[in-house]
């Protein structure tokens, strides 16, 4: 099956070319048909298998050729995301689409200023991608009116239950019209989201991708580690010429910022995203990783559903998740679109447990992983500072962030890629075999 096989206009066959589709993916070839038809869907996917092309690329075609016009204030199409990040991203897409088209789209979400939020809706949009609360700010200022919305897309619907969202999803849901077309799309199917799915749909074509793409594309590997020593295995493992772009995953703020602080002091370029920075420190993070000024990008759980940045080679749980659902989610962020990826599991004795579930999960064992570093010539400050927060979701608050750490030139020799030459520090030798 090819894109061509699906009744897309010109303009939107040529938007699939500029993007580099070739194929589509298991989720488009199933949905892309149906939402062009204009039928209600349930979508069941992981992250990164293509629902954004398979809900955006027939909706902006409905728009180019549907009769109704967008008035000031009065969007047509209304995509609901849970983060930031994520509402960025689906706009990005969306932007790529219609260039060169009269359609309008905008971005609405909080952490940046109102008022060219305002400016821009005044002016008339198209499709809005918004996160909840901004958007109900924006309705209770009565900037925007939703009584024209003609298709409704929840996306990442779990997380935003996870968030606390879903009373604002259905204050929302009052003020849209009941004829419409309305998409769900949802990692998982928690019974708060089913039943919001059969409040809200009508005759639905439900949708469901088999996510065991995580083990067929991934390498799921555990190293155990004494949480002392976290973050010399991850100075070490970065040493690897194969971790060309590497995701790591800290289970809180302080942490996220201070391991990245530790690595661009040893002469790695990385940075920290988490909630603590603003929003456009946020966006300068998640760039710099994107277009390779940051080859490292240590973050907290709001890097793991949605963002869509190729080439991510390595995700590293320097902590372990709370859950197998996060532990996909964050693994889900490498292995994309054809590729491979390695997941690796800084695993001490507290995450057995939780290494069990995720492999029931999985219904895979995770390869062992053997390292032995050389004996600690000093503490780690992190660990010795933060000890591991309980299981039970709990996060202590870290110093507000400033800015994302920028990657320090080392006092040793450094490589032409810009990281430090520390062969042998840790007494492993050469990294041919590794």
């Amino acid at each position: 099956m090819s894109f061509n096989d699906f009744a897309f206009n010109d303009h939107i066959a040529g938007a699939i070319k500029r993007c580099g589709f070739t194929i589509p993916t298991p989720i488009q070839q199933q949905a892309l048909g149906a939402v062009l038809a204009r039928r209600d869907m349930l979508g069941l996917a992981q992250t990164g298998t293509g629902k954004t092309a398979a809900f955006a690329l027939p909706t902006i075609q409905h728009l180019m050729e549907s009769k109704a016009a967008s008035a000031a204030g009065r969007p047509r199409a209304l995509i609901i995301a849970p983060t930031r990040e994520l509402a960025e991203q689906i706009n990005e897409f969306v932007r790529t689409v219609i260039a060169g088209t009269p359609l309008r789209s905008l971005s609405v979400y909080g952490g940046v200023g109102k008022p060219g939020q305002v400016e821009r809706i005044r002016r008339g949009v198209d499709l809005i991608v918004a996160c909840p609360g901004r958007l109900l700010d924006l309705l209770n200022d009565r900037v925007v009116d939703l009584g024209g919305i003609e298709t409704l897309i929840l996306d990442e619907a779990d997380h935003m239950f996870d968030k606390g969202f879903l009373p604002d999803i259905r204050r929302i849901l009052r003020q849209v019209p009941k004829k419409r077309q309305t998409l769900v799309f949802s990692a998982t199917m928690p019974d708060e989201i089913r039943h919001l799915a059969e409040d809200i749909l009508t005759d639905p074509l439900t949708v469901q991708i088999n996510p065991t793409r995580s083990v067929d594309a991934i390498t799921h590997r555990v190293i155990s580690v004494e949480q002392s020593r976290k973050t010399d295995l991850l100075l070490h493992l970065l040493e690897s010429d194969s971790m060309t772009s590497t995701l790591v995953f800290a289970r809180t703020k302080h942490k996220a910022k201070g391991v990245a602080q530790k690595l661009a002091q040893a002469g790695f370029r990385a940075t920290s995203l988490q909630g603590n920075l603003s929003q456009n420190r946020r966006q300068q993070a998640l760039d710099g990783f994107k277009d390779g000024t940051f080859t490292v990008l240590v973050a907290t759980d709001i890097a793991a559903r949605g963002i869509d940045v190729a080439g991510i080679s390595h995700v590293v749980n320097y902590d372990m998740p709370d859950t197998a659902e996060a532990y996909i989610h964050r693994t889900g962020r490498t292995g994309r679109a054809s590729c491979t990826g390695e997941a690796l599991n800084f695993a001490t004795s507290e995450d057995r447990r939780m290494l069990m579930t995720i492999e029931r999960s999985l219904s895979c064992r995770m390869d062992r992983r053997e390292v032995t570093l050389a004996p600690a010539t000093r503490q780690e400050p992190a660990a010795r500072q933060e000890p591991a927060a309980p299981r039970t979701g709990q996060r202590r608050q870290g110093p507000a962030a400033g800015k994302p750490a920028a990657a320090k030139p080392a006092a040793a020799a450094t490589r032409r890629d810009g990281r430090p030459a520390r062969a042998g520090v840790f007494g492993l030798g050469s990294r041919k075999g590794r």
